[in-house]
């Protein structure tokens, strides 16, 4: 990235995969190597420093070599957790974030972002291929995480829900739609597999 703000990225994988088993997706591999590691390899290169969101097998994740943090709020609170977490504890002035369980993820994700948010003047850039957001992949202010607590605080733990209360710009992405597929399932897992 050449931008004068550097980026902390962020990957969450926080949740309890209750779609494949309940298993920790980002440790199940695909082709032969965790989904995390494909997350990581794509990710990676595009932020100043990356940070791991996981609330189980901290130390499968500290493996890859980067910081692991839990969710500071209890109860697998789904990714504005994670979000919470990492806007606490990233080191620079954005926070990106991806899923561990988006193994395609566009290489120039962030660059885009980063274009969307500073052309609009924004909170928060998310990504978007034609009628479907795609809320866990986005750039966001440091700066939020105030208003994110007070969110959090309220109960609230709809991302679009908080999104709404931001001045939000959503960046298109309809060139590389297939980019976004993320793994749920064992399904999924085997078609992508072929």
């Amino acid at each position: 990235m050449s931008t004068t703000e550097k980026i902390t990225g962020v990957i969450l994988a926080g949740g309890q995969g209750r779609r494949m088993g309940s298993v920790d997706k980002g440790l199940v591999a695909l082709r032969g190597r965790p989904m995390a590691a494909w997350v990581i390899e794509r990710f990676g290169p595009q932020v100043d420093e990356l940070i791991i969101n996981a609330n189980q097998n901290a130390e499968r994740y500290a493996a890859f070599g980067h910081p692991v943090f839990p969710d500071d709020i209890g109860g697998f609170a789904g990714p504005l957790a994670g979000l919470h977490a990492a806007l606490s504890r990233a080191r620079h002035p954005l926070v990106a974030t991806a899923p561990c369980d988006s193994p395609f993820l566009p290489a120039d994700l962030v660059e885009r972002l980063h274009r969307g948010l500073v052309a609009a003047g924004a909170e928060l850039a998310v990504a978007r291929t034609f009628d479907q957001p795609h809320p866990v992949f986005c750039l966001c202010r440091r700066d939020v995480l105030p208003h994110l607590d007070e969110f959090l605080a309220g109960g609230g733990r709809k991302i679009d829900f908080w999104y709404a209360t931001l001045k939000i710009v959503e960046v298109r992405f309809d060139d590389e739609e297939a980019a976004f597929r993320n793994i749920n399932t064992r399904d999924e897992l085997n078609d992508v597999e072929k």
